[in-house]
């Protein structure tokens, strides 16, 4: 999931006012594996806001653990009460910086989670400021995000194919050596490591989207350095690359539908009539773009293609507090001006205000190739994107296409392991009824598939649920962090009101 819902809720005030190796599992004692090995300490340092902030060193290949090492930048903001312990964030992704993450602490978590846990995030090994993984520069970025990925013409489909290599071929020269390295059970070996840095016997975790594999994954390897895990907005291990693509674009749809329904009933809807006819005109305006870009009013000289509309459509999709912005979005779009789309698109890659790229993209891109199985043919990937589309119209092409650089990726995906976590204590799982970016579906395989998983469904909107506005699923989840207080399996959260 290449989301960072923060990034959304932090921008849209902005808008607004601008536009008005996998190896095998540790065992269940604390042993000599993970945490223990090395003995890594963190040096803090003051880093502003009441932050501090340092770097752990972590074996660049967990299988020769005296071999070279990487750093990854951790941060943390200290309890301001009774201390437990800390918790560790990740916000998703894959590719999503978790220090960022953790900088918005006071929003991310509650109140009382701060009060009783040092709040730590962390960047991913590959992400942010841990040895990043560089593929492309940012004009080329832009090239590459704004190729027709619903093609419709073997020429389109060429120029999808060349461009995938390149981005493939522009990772090998630029951090081939990391690119074996950055896989989720990598990820999460590095995450117990930093468990015994700061200092806990067990670890206490929050992931959201993909920071639910990386925690399902840790509770597989080390269920008995299991605390607490909350894992929001689900990821389903179980399913094959494209199998993912496929809810994924599916997941879109029944969200654009409950936006569609939303906007109906307010005053500045752009559209008039039922769902099936506003569907028919944004369907209308992506085909415009397709034939000739929108106009784009930044004044940075990129075209406002399909992709891009496309791209910019998706992202208030995460959350519902930005629907407001979409519907001026596409009312504008539906005039000819792709403007706020564009702005819209660039929060979802981070892409920054100058034109220079995060590298959450490419990032992204390097975890998923080296975590799952992709095919390595591009045919493949049209029946896969013809199959989707009849179930997915807008976005089913789209989102197959975008994977089309793993099949060519210097680094050949190993299987999916199986992931059930044996031994380990309850983990709470979280999923919305109507998240666009990890279907409800994924959050029941989930907490099915963990040995002690226990579901709590919440009937809402948006991509993720703790803290975006739902007391009954807030309180659940503090609680259970807090105090160890397992929720019943299957409990229900109701609709906002």
């Amino acid at each position: 999931m290449r989301s960072q819902v923060v990034a959304v809720l932090a921008a849209v005030a902005l808008l607004t006012s601008a536009c008005a190796g996998t190896g095998a599992k540790a065992g269940s004692g604390s042993g000599t594996g993970g945490g223990e090995v090395g003995g890594a300490s963190l040096g803090w340092d003051e880093c502003g806001d009441g932050f501090e902030c340092a770097k752990l060193p972590v074996p660049l290949d967990h299988a020769k653990p005296d071999g070279e090492k990487i750093e990854l930048s951790v941060i943390r903001l200290p309890a301001s009460g009774d201390r437990i312990g800390s918790i560790l964030l990740n916000p998703g992704g894959p590719g999503a910086s978790g220090v960022q993450y953790a900088r918005g602490a006071r929003t991310a978590v509650s109140k009382a989670i701060r009060d009783r846990f040092d709040v730590v995030g962390f960047d991913p090994r590959g992400v942010g400021g841990s040895s990043p993984v560089r593929c492309l520069s940012s004009s080329e970025l832009d090239t590459y995000v704004g190729l027709d990925s619903s093609p419709d013409s073997p020429g389109e489909v060429t120029m999808l194919e060349e461009g995938s290599r390149r981005f493939a071929a522009g990772c090998q020269a630029r951090s081939g050596r990391l690119l074996p390295y950055v896989g989720t059970a990598d990820a999460a070996r590095d995450m117990d490591l930093l468990r015994a840095a700061v200092g806990d016997s067990r670890l206490t975790y929050l992931g959201k989207s993909y920071g639910t594999q990386l925690g399902a994954t840790y509770a597989d390897l080390f269920p008995g350095r299991v605390r607490a895990l909350v894992l929001d907005g689900a990821v389903d291990p179980s399913l094959s690359p494209l199998e993912v693509n496929t809810a994924q674009a599916r997941g879109f749809e029944v969200a654009l539908d409950a936006f569609l329904g939303d906007c109906l009933a307010a005053t500045d809807c752009p559209f008039r009539g039922s769902v099936g006819s506003a569907r028919a005109e944004i369907a209308a305006l992506l085909r415009r773009a397709d034939a000739a870009p929108l106009t784009n009013g930044t004044g940075d000289g990129r075209t406002v293609t399909e992709a891009w509309t496309t791209l910019g459509l998706i992202t208030p999709l995460y959350d519902r507090h930005a629907w407001p912005i979409l519907r001026q979005a596409l009312g504008r779009a539906l005039k000819g001006d792709g403007t706020t789309l564009l702005r819209l698109a660039d929060l979802l890659i981070d892409r920054e205000a100058d034109g220079e790229y995060t590298n959450q993209t490419e990032s992204n891109l390097a975890v998923n190739c080296v975590d799952a199985p992709y095919p390595r043919d591009s045919a493949a990937y049209a029946t896969a994107a013809r199959e989707s589309a009849k179930d997915a119209p807008l976005f089913g092409a789209y989102v197959m296409w975008s994977s089309l650089p793993c099949a060519y990726w210097p680094v050949k995906g190993g299987p999916r392991p199986k992931i059930d976590a044996p031994g380990a204590p309850p983990i709470m799982v979280v999923g919305t009824e109507r998240d666009p970016a990890t279907p409800y579906q994924w959050s029941e395989a989930l907490a099915s598939q963990l040995s002690s998983g226990v579901l709590v469904g919440f009937d809402g909107d948006g991509h993720t649920a703790y803290l975006t506005g739902s007391t009954c699923v807030d309180r659940l989840v503090d609680d259970y962090l807090i105090d160890l207080a397992v929720p019943k399996d299957g409990t229900r959260c109701p609709k906002i009101s």
